[in-house]
């Protein structure tokens, strides 16, 4: 359990690992630096059940190292992953063990939650039931969300692969589920909602900017490790076109979100180069509007944006709606 200024969410996190209906485990939290009073909380509980709680505390290095320094201090043959915002429910480790027990070859198993917060609180992170194919390599990379954090996986495939990437500052875990699989180990899917993920009011464009340039770093350094995987490659190369026009419509409405018409005018062009006429013709329309009308065009903007969020609040369950997508759409 990676914690870093947690101090509202960890006693919530802490107490639905101890209810685990599983009672065979140890809990690292690795405190990554808080200046809050987090590393108080954790050694409280440490305090309170020394045999079963371990804290580790290091200067902040992010979450990749915070994850990567709790492997290397835990010590049992199956690690599990738990942010310190989003907690479990009592059979969450139990039912999960049960999928790894009942199949040695299998190696990870991903999980499933509610979210907790936001639009679509109370509604399941994936799909139940769910009918994707089970995850292999090509599944992982063709869908990126094929795999959720809350992930229980063996200890072998940290001893095979290493731990998570710490140059990456997002997306490390889809980095570390992509290596995984290159490396031939079986998943297992368990859609069953045994969790909670909380999801946070922070600006929705700027934190998906971030996250799609780190997918495009995670793509672009696994293109280089699958030599000799031609249907690898080539679901890769898609997924880097498909992310690079996302990323530049991300781009665009963080310009129109902030109301900077020139910036978005400039981000919508690079978007619609190379779409042709006819698909481009929207988004050239917009382009025109910045630069000619602007205060008429982030009118338009944020009206429609406000409209999408009503309707998404009146269905509370459908995915969130982009005002601004990659294929051109106002």
């Amino acid at each position: 359990m990676p914690a870093y200024n947690v101090e509202a969410y960890l006693a919530e996190a802490v107490d639905s690992v101890l209810a685990q209906t599983y009672r065979d485990f140890e809990l690292v939290i690795v405190n990554d630096g808080s200046t809050d009073g987090t590393l108080a909380i954790a050694e409280r509980y440490r305090a309170e059940d020394p045999a079963r709680i371990r804290v580790v505390s290091q200067p902040n290095r992010g979450l990749a190292a915070a994850r990567n320094a709790g492997l290397r201090a835990a010590t049992g043959a199956v690690f599990a992953l738990l942010d310190s915002d989003d907690g479990w429910e009592p059979a969450f480790l139990a039912e999960q063990m049960r999928v790894l027990d009942d199949d040695p070859t299998i190696a990870i198993v991903t999980g499933n939650a509610r979210n907790r917060g936001g639009i679509q609180s109370g509604q399941p992170v994936r799909p139940v039931p769910d009918d994707r194919p089970a995850p292999d390599l090509i599944e992982i990379l063709r869908d990126e969300r094929a795999i959720f954090i809350m992930s229980v996986f063996r200890r072998a495939v940290v001893d095979r692969i290493g731990g998570f990437d710490e140059d990456f500052r997002t997306n490390e875990d889809y980095d570390f589920w992509i290596r995984a699989a290159l490396a031939g180990f079986r998943f297992a899917r368990n859609p069953a909602p045994l969790a909670f993920y909380r999801r946070h009011g922070h600006s929705l464009s700027a934190s998906e900017s971030r996250m799609l340039a780190g997918i495009l770093r995670v793509y672009r350094k696994t293109l280089n490790n699958c030599a000799g995987q031609p249907a690898a490659h080539d679901v890769i190369v898609d997924q880097i076109a498909r992310f690079e026009a996302e990323l530049k419509a991300a781009t665009a409405r963080d310009a129109l979100d902030r109301n900077d018409a020139a910036a978005a005018a400039v981000s919508i062009d690079a978007l619609r180069a190379g779409r042709g006429v006819l698909r481009g013709a929207p988004l050239a329309v917009m382009s025109v509007l910045l630069r000619v009308a602007p205060r008429a065009a982030l009118w338009l903007y944020h009206t429609r944006r406000r409209r999408q969020s009503a309707a998404l609040a009146a269905r509370a369950g459908s995915p969130p709606a982009r005002a601004l997508s990659a294929t051109g759409r106002l």
